[in-house]
């Protein structure tokens, strides 16, 4: 039973990940573009997001376990996934990087309300959420740069 809920759980964000991945990915010009400093290599990208992607579902997993997600955390859960999924087409589908610092800016907010909530609920389903928030911040640095030296 367990396995099968991690496994749900995993697969949830995964999955749509990697649908908005290969879409975009016919869009992307991260090459062409002028980088700041600490831009890591493309395929750097891919390998994060799986991770990140896979401890967001191990997350979310430990508390459905526990019974725990209630309609307030699903909201938040897949608010913020929905958010996350958008983030890329509007950055590289419509290269309106200006507005994808707003949308990384709101989901910096999201998943650091989705840290503390699920740190409350769960202290290991919050902790292993610490390198998605890491991850996004350093995303928005990324953007907020992209978007200055590629006006």
């Amino acid at each position: 039973m367990k396995c099968k809920v991690y496994i749900k759980s995993i697969l949830l964000p995964l999955i749509p990940g990697g649908i908005v991945g290969f879409i975009t990915s016919k869009f992307m010009n991260y090459e062409m573009l002028i980088k700041p400093v600490l831009a890591p290599p493309a395929i750097v990208f891919p390998i994060v997001w799986s991770i990140l992607y896979i401890l967001m579902g191990i997350s979310y997993g430990m508390l459905v376990i526990r019974g725990l997600n209630t309609s307030e955390i699903k909201k938040l859960y897949y608010g913020q996934l929905i958010v996350n999924l958008l983030w890329p087409v509007i950055f590289f589908v419509f290269k309106l990087r200006f507005l994808a610092l707003i949308w990384i800016i709101l989901l910096v907010y999201l998943v650091y309300k989705m840290v503390k909530v699920f740190y409350h609920l769960k202290k290991e389903a919050g902790l292993i959420q610490i390198p998605y928030l890491i991850w996004v911040l350093f995303a928005t640095y990324l953007n907020l740069f992209f978007y200055i030296l590629n006006k």
